[in-house]
């Protein structure tokens, strides 16, 4: 027979959502649950996952894969113009991490990807496309798009241009604090250094380090 505290939680759970009754039966839910890492045993609980109820989300086209996880303070936003957001099975979004689709741009994170807290997904322009089982530690940052620079002319009114999608093949680790510029592709089983700015694409099984990034070793 299930504990009191089991029974509480697949109550609640069962009655999670996006909408308002959802977030607040997601809300009771984690009365049973102490600490923001313990509150990962509810998007176990329920294939609908866990959705904070002190998320952020402000987007059209969200498209959620059984048992996520999206930790408070996620922000998950699409603007006019913005593509969807994707989550596949089992991803989990940590707290702080900021997702935006916009001009065009769609975000995709696969199945059993970790994104650690304070990352940024600017999916402006161009996409990110994230693949399966990738682990991302906190503070890195995606921009598929850059700024013009000409002179005369202030920054926040120069256009802005894409040389492309940033794609991470399954399995990559990315260190704390790395940066991806437009138009990377990351290989699958790639491991980039703490620090990095990316902006040239890194072949599969790779290790760089480096600003800009540059190959240290492969795995293999």
């Amino acid at each position: 027979m299930l504990a009191p505290r089991d029974l509480w939680i697949n109550f609640w759970m069962a009655r999670s959502g996006l909408s308002r009754g959802g977030r607040l039966a997601t809300r009771l839910a984690t009365w049973a649950v102490p600490g923001f890492r313990g509150r990962r045993l509810l998007a176990q609980r329920s294939a609908r996952g866990f959705v904070s109820p002190a998320a952020d989300i402000v987007c059209n086209d969200l498209r959620l894969g059984a048992h996520c996880f999206i930790d408070d303070d996620v922000v998950i936003y699409n603007r006019s113009g913005g593509g969807h957001v994707s989550l596949g099975d089992s991803a989990h979004l940590y707290r702080g991490t900021i997702v935006e689709a916009g001009q065009g741009g769609c975000v995709e994170i696969g199945a059993r990807t970790h994104i650690q807290s304070y990352c940024q997904l600017i999916g402006w322009l161009g996409s990110i496309r994230i693949g399966r089982e990738v682990q991302i530690a906190p503070a890195c940052a995606f921009y598929p798009y850059e700024h013009g620079i000409a002179a005369g002319e202030p920054i926040g009114r120069q256009p802005l241009h894409s040389n492309g999608d940033i794609v991470i093949e399954d399995g990559a680790w990315l260190g704390y604090g790395v940066v991806v510029l437009d138009g990377v592709t990351i290989g699958a089983g790639a491991v980039i250094g703490a620090g990095a700015v990316v902006t040239r694409s890194v072949p599969a099984d790779a290790i760089v380090a480096g600003v800009p990034a540059q190959i240290v070793r492969y795995r293999s």
